[in-house]
């Protein structure tokens, strides 16, 4: 039940970064559901390996490194898909972040309905 409401959550979170942020476009709610997909497993498959493989120049950079990895990630989901576009490197960034922040406060919420 928790994976199914933090992917519900996610789609809804992706749909107010494409309103506050004009640099990411969402094309509809269903769209909304397949980026969160695709985004959740490019973060559980790929992200680690590209974490592995940049952890000399994340640690010069002191971790801001991982903004770029996340930025990344969000853009190659944008690429993947037809509903979900990002202009550029740049919007891919800040979407990121916001998206990041949103999905910071969906986790905290569910881990406070979700108490064992």
């Amino acid at each position: 039940m928790k994976l199914i409401a933090k992917w519900l959550l996610a789609a809804c979170a992706l749909l107010l970064v494409a309103y506050l942020y004009p640099g990411v476009q969402i094309q509809s709610f269903t769209s909304a559901l397949i980026a969160a997909a695709v985004m959740g497993l490019l973060n559980t498959v790929v992200r680690p390996i590209l974490v592995v493989l940049t952890l000399p120049v994340t640690v010069v950079t002191l971790g801001l490194f991982l903004f770029v990895i996340n930025a990344l990630m969000f853009w190659a989901a944008a690429s993947l898909l037809d509903g979900f576009g990002v202009n550029g490197f740049w919007a891919a960034l800040l979407g990121s972040l916001i998206y990041s922040v949103l999905m910071l406060l969906v986790d905290t919420a569910l881990r406070s309905v979700f108490r064992r």
